[in-house]
């Protein structure tokens, strides 16, 4: 995965959510971003996925480059896959059915091939019993995995997570931290924000920390975490880590 960001402001009403954020990685498979809460992770996150626009600045994902173009945008977000903090699963279908949908309507599978790879992404996750189930019926565990497995059932190119273990109590965040790990171990591309810290420690190639609408710091983990260099992001692993 290559990524070029050269900078991007975003803006929303006098709130600046992104400042001038640049970043350069060449080679990356597994980017985790952290840093203070409205420091504009989230927002990064919807940029490089094509679901927002920068104001000013360019944005590349790999031979994707990213322009306020809403037919290429919309082609750029096919290839992709996105599973933010709320599992948005819709609550009158399925677990099957939230994801054969988007399989037909979105990437023109026919109803047999949609239902093939539903069950395919679905047994790959532990949750081909529960096919059937209307997400009320799953626990909030099972409900981000299948949103999980609605968001690779297509083989996309880049998988966006925001926070996806936000809503979660611990051991339903372990269970789907463990299932992320087992997709950036499978080879999936994946860019992540998170608060976990060990997580984020453990699966990344490159972690960004982000804060005032910048990337203060990006580097291996165990350089950033062992040694970070800005002072922001030295207060913030103080605060986060202390316990």
């Amino acid at each position: 995965m290559r990524l070029e960001i050269d900078g991007v402001t975003k803006t929303y009403g006098a709130t600046r959510a992104l400042d001038g954020l640049s970043l350069a990685l060449p080679a990356a498979r597994i980017l985790v971003l952290i840093g203070p809460s409205g420091g504009g992770k989230s927002t990064l996150l919807r940029v490089l996925g094509g679901l927002e626009t920068a104001d000013q600045g360019t944005v590349q994902v790999n031979d994707h480059r990213l322009v306020a173009d809403p037919a290429a945008l919309q082609a750029y977000r096919r290839k992709n896959g996105f599973l933010f903090q709320q599992f948005n699963l819709f609550p009158h279908f399925s677990a099957r059915k939230n994801i054969t949908l988007p399989l037909e309507k979105v990437h023109g599978h026919d109803p047999a091939k949609a239902r093939s790879m539903a069950d395919h992404a679905l047994g790959r996750f532990g949750l081909l019993e529960h096919a059937h189930k209307l997400p009320a019926q799953l626990s909030g565990g099972q409900q981000q995995r299948v949103g999980i497995a609605r968001a690779v059932a297509f083989s996309p190119e880049v998988l966006f997570l925001d926070e996806p273990t936000s809503a979660l109590d611990p051991e339903m965040t372990a269970e789907v931290l463990e299932l992320i790990q087992e997709l950036a171990e499978a080879g999936q591309d994946i860019i992540l924000s998170t608060h976990e810290m060990g997580f984020a420690r453990a699966v990344a190639d490159h972690v960004a920390f982000v804060a005032a609408g910048k990337i203060e710091e990006c580097g291996p983990p165990a350089r950033l975490f062992g040694a970070p260099a800005s002072s922001l992001c030295q207060r913030f692993l103080s605060r986060v880590m202390r316990y």
